[in-house]
């Protein structure tokens, strides 16, 4: 080790991450506390790394980090989360970011600061790229001051901020790419929660425990759109079809409209929604490309709609990934047997179940031999902690009529993965 350069033992410290690890390695010797000095890039407070963080009194634990900070130059990843924390002083906080601002590429801070800290100013106009920030408040955003010119990806978690100047914080990062919301207090002043956001360069985003009456994202390069346990009215797209990725997952939404240019869809994945499946397919009936669909405890709001396998394997040729979940209501199974087409690229299924009998093992007996080039089979089940006989029974007669198919396709790896 001691005929490693220095440059070289900076990097290894900065993979490790962790401040306190840093810390540790760094008093071996004297070449490794210069290394810490001048040549580390990354350094991370994070209570998953230390629990010991936790019982530290915060006006200690700001000690620890700034002499952690101050004993560095040129850092350009500073991430800090504490759990259960109460807060940290404003002015050491803003200590910090002054003191690394002008080299930081990435900043990552999830704790609460009273008074809050404007890190938008102190950030600004520098070479930041990726922001997370978690329990702050966001105001007063000034466009043509706060310039973010090289940021790329911003998370905002539990943070306040008003729909006006969420927008306006995007158009202050003119090459952003990413942006994540999770739970975001949207301040409104009219008594209609209505977010519209606009940016040419986004390409993912991600939305998480929102709840409004609309949203409207305008962005002409977006690739992915995952919205997860959202309440909202109406949601609209506006783009040049460029989408790729789209997920839903718990969301409750009256009108969805991910606009009619979908010939690039590639990934569907759609679980916990109650659909007009007729209304959705024609969404998403002209993505021929689609490579992935998953159709996972998917409620249909019309009790005569029924999705049919012949349907899936005429419409998206291309498909290599279906998960589709059992469901036997009134004695209409949806996705149904009809027809004769075959799944001719489909290599991965996953099937499940909420409520196992009979009639569920001939269901995947028919999409296997729909299925000619399968290569894996993934069978998911709740199983509850209380059965009665009968129900033993069932499963027991499931179980041993999976084994006898399954001689017939020795060819595919068979997984059963319970609940």
């Amino acid at each position: 080790m001691e005929y490693l350069p220095v440059e070289v033992i900076g990097n290894i410290l900065s993979r490790l991450g962790a401040a306190r690890d840093v810390v540790i390695a760094s008093a071996a010797c004297r070449k490794w506390r210069e290394a810490c000095r001048n040549h580390l890039r990354i350094l991370s407070f994070s209570s998953d790394d230390w629990p010991g963080y936790r019982d530290l009194m915060t006006s200690h634990l700001e000690i620890l980090i700034t002499q952690a900070i101050f004993q560095t130059t040129g850092l350009q990843g500073l991430y800090i989360f504490m759990d259960d924390l109460d807060e940290f002083s404003a002015s050491t906080v803003i200590a910090w970011l002054m003191y690394t601002r002008e080299t930081l590429r990435e900043l990552i801070y999830k704790v609460r600061t009273t008074p809050n800290v404007n890190i938008l100013d102190i950030c600004g106009r520098q070479k930041l790229e990726i922001l997370v920030l978690a329990h702050n408040s966001i105001t007063g955003v000034e466009p043509h001051y706060q310039r973010f010119p090289c940021l790329k990806s911003l998370s905002l978690s539990y943070v306040s901020i008003s729909a006006l100047d969420l927008n306006l914080l995007l158009t202050t990062c003119p090459n952003i790419e990413s942006l994540a919301l999770v739970n975001p207090e949207i301040a409104m002043s009219d008594a209609q929660v209505t977010v519209e956001l606009n940016s040419p360069t986004l390409k993912s985003i991600y939305v998480e425990a929102i709840s409004l009456d609309k949203f409207m994202l305008e962005a002409d390069s977006l690739e992915t759109l995952h919205l997860k346990d959202c309440a909202l009215e109406l949601f609209e797209l506006l783009g040049k079809g460029t989408l790729k990725h789209f997920k839903i997952d718990d969301v409750s939404v009256i009108h969805l409209d991910i606009g009619e240019a979908v010939e690039n869809l590639e990934i569907v994945d759609i679980s916990h929604f109650t659909i007009i499946w007729s209304k959705f397919y024609q969404m998403i009936s002209k993505s021929s490309k689609l490579r992935r669909l998953r159709l996972w405890d998917v409620v249909f709001d019309d009790e005569d709609e029924f999705v049919d396998v012949e349907t899936i394997a005429l419409c998206f040729p291309q498909l290599s990934y279906l998960a589709l979940s059992y469901d036997l209501r009134d004695g209409l199974l949806h996705y149904g047997l009809q027809g004769s087409s075959y799944l001719e690229n489909v290599t991965l299924l996953e099937l499940g179940w909420t409520v196992v009998n009979e009639p569920f093992t001939d269901w995947v007996s028919g999409l296997l031999k729909r299925c000619p080039n399968l290569k894996e089979l993934v069978i998911h089940g709740i199983v509850s902690e209380a059965k009665t006989h009968e129900e033993c029974q069932i499963l027991a007669k499931f179980t041993s009529c999976i084994v006898q198919l399954m001689r017939k396709y020795m060819h595919v790896d068979v997984q059963f993965e319970y609940e």
